[in-house]
């Protein structure tokens, strides 16, 4: 049983039955719309919030979304709550306060609150520092609302941006998933409201990209590519709550996996926190597995394995397990092992204490303040990846003044697509299409003549059209946009998705895609505007990275901007890259696909996952994961490495970085590694770690990694994590195919050689050469005491820096 306070344990003595069973279940409040698979289906037996008393006569455990379902002023809202919440200490026999949960992914999901950028626009910021401070300020405003658990951050590592949920991801790279996703819990928590990491585990390697499809990876994969981001967020950043993933992991659906739920989880990393069901999770196990024949068995599967809290609402947990129980059916014990941990959970938050709730609920509520916005537009900044330029960009650098700008595009006059699935705009307010958004979000269009105007720059005449939608496939707008591009003497084309849930989008939850082509006739959109002879700006507001070789090669615009779901100052960010009033900063924090075709991908792929002679397809991306370009150039000299480290310790490398450009700008600064020869496949390149650096023109830095040698650890034959001793190879570049020594190793000797050899494309970037590291001594079997991350340390004329 779990360790828990004599207070929790007294208080669980108390309990009946069915009051031990009403704290481990969640009630959905005024549930409506879809904003979860099968919610209509599934809640269909579910008493109206009018019957609360009689819903809570035992208690509850969760109140589910009651902001969050429904636009709500927060005001009223917070008043009701307090009410209520003081009504369940009074008026059921035990006292308990409800905990409240909300999704948060990218700010509290709730009507008038702010909206930062989506998770994989925190990853391509490449900058943890900013994120924590960014979930301080989520956490802050949802604690002052009541508010005691927030649903993210999602930790899945990206393996098929075909998959619908890769906006909600960070990234592809384990490392850089762990160490983001560990700064939001820190921030989050920091504010006192818990973080729950999802989804446990294997989610985003579902088949094809299909959500809740079938995973196959194999343990190895799981334990060395989706596991260590959960490592790290639990034993560095102390997250207090864990959500299982829907899929099942070769046939065991994870909501009933006690080899991982339990095992992997508690026993191997030692996870203390409460676990809760991904919403109707637990259902799912008999309608959508079929491994149980009823709610029932439903419940005692989940509940055996390690899901403490069935959410979004009491659905197997109450009366299906009950009976089970008084049948004999299934041990009790197992709801004991939930109850205690939901209660010690609870006496953490304080709704133990005497005087939960008996205050006044806020008043003044401002859910989007200046400290949001100004938060909200700084991430943006450092998030939007600079693909191509063919020196249009940035604008304050043209010798005349432009006097007409065509914006064209159905993304360029939307504050819809500059928001990510988990928005409140896109997740719930699409349904209430009268109501206003409630905060500020400009357009790129609506920022361009500020966005002159703070340059210094001639605001010229702009000229909008749509030219189609995102969607479909009518192209009657062409004219009006090719005759608006025609008349003007620069064209900003901003095109990409539109995220939602479930067909409502082409991106978001239950929004996988087939194809990695622009959605509708967007592509021709561009094309038809391009050959006007105008150039052209393009930019991709999207939540997934598509196959757009054809804007990079031959006729292609004169620039390409990307940016994932940029959030409220997204607009601002972007049109202020576009006058060089920002210099751009963002690194893809994800491969950008050749082709649909070579999915799924992962620069993480060891020889024969690239280009080679046994294969005639080629899965090269067509930029590589960490790849961004600036306004200034950077260079790397000075490398100096430990030449030996022993297999439990921690090795240095250094590296001079030098500003070599005439403006000031940010570069990430990459540390890649390749183990020589393992025991088993390894990948070709993995980064270390990274830190991000700001410096003026000519500015240098000296930056010295700390290394632990556990970067270079993996799942032996045994599936025991290890470090091998061997050498292995260690370099600092600006991407991960800047490294000479990073391209299609020859794998046959020249007995095969295919004719038609993989396209080599040069792609802008520095490095320096790769150095030797001896790893020295016995195999090292790592466990929980090794160190996961790597310190870096920044000498000499830095001003400002971000490590991680």
């Amino acid at each position: 049983m779990p360790e828990v306070s004599e207070r929790v344990r007294a208080l669980h003595a108390r309990m009946t039955l069915e009051e031990k069973l009403a704290q481990i279940v969640g009630y959905w409040l005024d549930q409506n719309g879809v904003v979860a698979p099968m919610q209509g289906e599934m809640a269909a037996g579910q008493k109206a919030s009018t019957d609360l008393a009689e819903v809570t006569r035992h208690g509850i455990g969760h109140y589910t979304r009651v902001y969050g379902t429904r636009p709500v002023e927060p005001a009223e809202r917070a008043a009701w709550l307090w009410a209520e919440q003081r009504r369940l200490k009074r008026e059921t026999r035990l006292g308990i306060p409800a905990l409240v949960h909300e999704e948060c992914l990218t700010g509290l999901a709730a009507w008038k609150a702010a909206t930062f950028p989506t998770p994989l626009a925190w990853g391509a910021s490449f900058d943890p520092a900013l994120v924590q401070e960014m979930a301080g300020v989520i956490g802050e405003s949802m604690k002052e609302l009541g508010i005691h658990q927030g649903l993210a951050p999602v930790l899945d590592v990206i393996r098929d941006p075909r998959w619908g949920r890769v906006d909600e991801c960070i990234g592809e790279d384990p490392y850089l998933v762990g160490t983001v996703g560990t700064a939001y819990v820190r921030g989050l928590q920091g504010a006192g409201v818990h973080a729950t990491l999802k989804h446990f585990l294997g989610y985003s390697a579902s088949r094809a990209g299909r959500n809740h499809a079938p995973v196959h990876a194999g343990p190895r994969e799981i334990a060395d590519v989706f596991l260590p981001p959960f490592e790290m967020a639990i034993l560095d950043g102390g997250a207090k709550s864990v959500m299982n993933s829907y899929t099942d992991i070769d046939g065991i659906p994870m909501a009933a996996n006690g080899d991982y739920l339990t095992g992997v989880l508690r026993q191997k990393i030692g996870f203390t926190g409460v676990v809760v069901a991904d919403y109707f999770a637990v259902a799912f196990l008999e309608v959508m597995h079929a491994v149980a024949a009823d709610r029932g068995e439903a419940a005692a599967l989940a509940l055996e394995a390690g899901i403490d809290i069935e959410l979004p609402t009491a659905d197997a947990y109450l009366q299906p397990l009950a009976d089970r129980i008084r049948a004999g059916k299934f041990d009790v014990a197992y709801v004991d092992r939930a109850v205690l941990r939901a209660l010690a959970q609870k006496e953490e938050l304080g709704l133990l204490d005497a005087d939960a709730f008996e205050g006044d609920a806020p008043t003044d509520i401002d859910l989007d303040s200046p400290r949001h916005r100004e938060l909200a537009r700084r991430l943006a900044e450092e998030s939007v990846v600079l693909l191509s330029n063919h020196g249009v960009l940035p604008l304050e650098g043209r010798a005349r003044p432009l006097s007409k700008v065509a914006v064209i595009g159905p993304n360029a006059h939307r504050a819809e697509a500059l928001q990510g699935c988990y928005s409140f705009a896109n997740h719930v307010l699409s349904g209430y299409p009268d109501l206003p958004l409630g905060f500020e979000i400009p357009t790129v269009l609506d920022s361009l003549p500020g966005a002159f105007e703070a340059a210094g720059l001639a605001v010229p005449a702009f000229v909008y059209a749509e030219g189609c939608a995102v969607e479909d496939d009518d192209d009657s707008g062409f004219d009006a946009a090719v005759h608006a591009a025609s008349s003007s003497e620069l064209a900003i084309v901003v095109v990409g998705d539109q995220a939602g849930l479930f067909g409502r989008g082409t991106v978001g939850e239950g929004n996988d895609s087939e194809s990695l082509e622009l959605p509708g006739v967007q592509r021709q959109l561009v094309e038809a505007v391009i050959a006007t002879g105008t150039p052209v700006i393009m930019v991709l507001l999207t939540g997934r990275p598509y196959a757009i070789g054809w804007a990079v090669e031959g006729a292609a615009p004169a620039a390409v901007l990307q940016a994932f779901f940029p959030g409220e100052g997204g607009g601002q960010a972007i049109v202020d890259i576009i006058t060089g009033r920002v210099n751009p900063s963002g690194r893809l924090p994800v491969s950008m696909p050749r082709s649909a075709g070579a999915q799924p991908y992962s620069y993480l792929h060891p020889i024969l996952g690239g280009p080679s002679d046994v294969t005639a397809t080629d899965s090269t991306p067509l930029f590589p994961f960490g790849f961004g370009l600036s306004y200034t150039s950077f260079d790397y000299f000075d490398l100096d490495v430990d030449t030996a480290v022993a297999a439990g310790g921690v090795f240095t490398a250094a590296v001079t970085v030098s500003n070599t450009g005439a403006v000031r700008g940010s570069e990430t600064v990459q540390l890649y590694g390749h183990d020589v020869h393992g025991t088993v496949a390894r990948p070709v390149v993995q980064m270390l770690g990274y830190s991000r650096v700001e410096l003026d023109a000519e500015e240098s830095v000296r930056l010295t990694f700390s290394v632990p040698a556990s970067r270079f650890a993996f799942s032996d034959r045994r599936m025991v994590k290890v470090v091998e001793p061997g050498d292995v190879e260690v370099w600092f570049a600006s991407h991960s195919a800047a490294s000479d020594g990073a391209r299609a190793e020859e794998a046959t000797n020249g007995a095969i050689v295919s004719e038609k050899t993989a396209r080599v494309r040069r792609i802008p970037g520095v490095s320096t050469a790769r150095a030797i590291v001896a790893i020295t001594g016995d195999v090292h079997e790592v466990t929980a005491a090794n160190l996961r991350m790597v310190d870096v340390r920044q000498d000499a004329l830095v001003r400002s820096s971000v490590s991680a």
